[in-house]
């Protein structure tokens, strides 16, 4: 599928490739000074300055983790969704179970300083993300930085190995005003290969009846669901399908298993299974899946509002120019109405084959900010 950067929603996991328990935290939370960081469990980094320590994260650590990365994305992009309880749920929960993940403290303040994660994304892809605290001296830092990624191709080895591949793709990324990070990720060895613009379109309460209906011939619906709420593997599958298709001259493009797919899904905190929608066209053999489109919520902003963000919007070869995208992106801005929320996100290949941000821009969505894909091809 078509590689995406999903930023504020960074999912870490544990160094070991096992799920972090989530044991007991300390009776005051976080121990202080060298007595905290020796109380921890301690990962061995190579070279990692003696003035820090790396340890492997817990319950306790996600409040400090948040404020680490909703910093860097305020430089960023100027603000940021990061909660404790979103990075609780990648930091030792389910968005721990597919990644590694360590986190590196001061010895003399158990200050948090970085965030190192590894994620095992699918066969032969596997995502980076190394957040280091601005305040740091700059040569210290680019030091850290140099450890961690390092730390973080030995973990991506490992994956690669236990998947019984002989190479793997390191996808990472940075905001396009953020330098410092672009000068780390090129001092590792990485290479900028793609722009992305991240859009969002307001939404207005008129948007839940006013949007026009799907052309002739075009259904959308939820995916179906049982009486308990789940849904409908089939539906499921076709989602899968749809996406797995559209995305097959793209750039970037690698093939994800359907339990990849969904477990990685299930793994964000904004997930809900009432937020996919998938597309039938009519044809002479019956109505074909055309198109599928899932999303997420995200938020509550300062002012308490959530907003949908568009994880993934498809159509397949055989139907596009027919209006399918239109129908998909109508009705999530609709749902998106009738649920109050603020306003619907996305992000969108700077250099699509589609013209798809012109479609975005002409449907109102306008760029917010921007960010970069930094790829290293790894053999083993």
């Amino acid at each position: 599928m078509q590689s995406e950067t999903r930023d504020s929603e960074t999912g870490q996991a544990d160094t070991t490739g096992t799920s972090v328990s989530a044991r007991p935290a300390d009776a005051d939370g976080a121990g202080r000074g060298d007595a905290g960081v020796a109380a921890r469990d301690t990962v061995t980094i190579e070279d990692l300055p003696t003035a820090n320590a790396a340890v492997r994260p817990r319950p306790a650590d996600a409040a400090e983790a948040a404020e680490l990365l909703a910093d860097h994305d305020r430089r960023g992009k100027g603000y940021s969704y990061a909660s404790e309880s979103s990075v609780l749920r990648t930091l030792t929960g389910i968005g721990s179970w597919t990644r590694r993940q360590v986190l590196v403290r001061r010895r003399n303040d158990d200050c948090l300083v970085a965030w190192l994660t590894v994620h095992d994304r699918a066969a032969g892809r596997t995502l980076v993300d190394c957040v280091i605290r601005h305040d740091l001296d700059p040569d210290e830092a680019a030091v850290l930085a140099d450890r961690l990624l390092r730390a973080a191709e030995r973990y991506a080895r490992d994956i690669a190995t236990m998947r019984a591949m002989r190479w793997t793709l390191l996808d990472s990324g940075a905001y396009e005003n953020d330098t410092r990070q672009q000068a780390f990720l090129r001092a590792a060895g990485y290479g900028k290969v793609r722009t992305w613009l991240h859009m969002s379109r307001p939404v207005r309460p008129e948007d839940a009846d006013l949007l026009p209906p799907p052309r002739e011939g075009i259904t959308v619906r939820r995916v179906r669901t049982h009486d308990d709420g789940l849904p409908v593997a089939d539906d499921l599958q076709a989602v899968h399908r749809v996406l797995e298709e559209s995305f097959a001259d793209h750039f970037s493009s690698y093939r994800e298993s359907f339990p990849e797919f969904v477990m990685r899904l299930r793994e964000d905190a904004g997930h809900r299974w009432d937020h996919w929608w998938l597309a039938t066209i009519e044809t002479d053999e019956g109505p074909l899946p055309a198109g599928a489109l899932v999303s997420s919520v995200v938020g509550p902003d300062d002012e308490g509002r959530e907003s949908s963000y568009i994880d993934y919007i498809g159509v397949h070869r055989r139907a596009r120019g027919r209006g399918v995208a239109k129908s998909l992106l109508h009705t999530v801005v609709a749902d998106a109405a009738q649920r109050g929320r603020r306003g619907v996100g996305l992000e969108v290949d700077a250099d699509s084959p589609t013209g798809a941000d012109g479609l975005y821009a002409s449907m109102g969505w306008e760029t917010v900010y921007r960010t970069q894909s930094w790829h290293r091809d790894l053999a083993l």
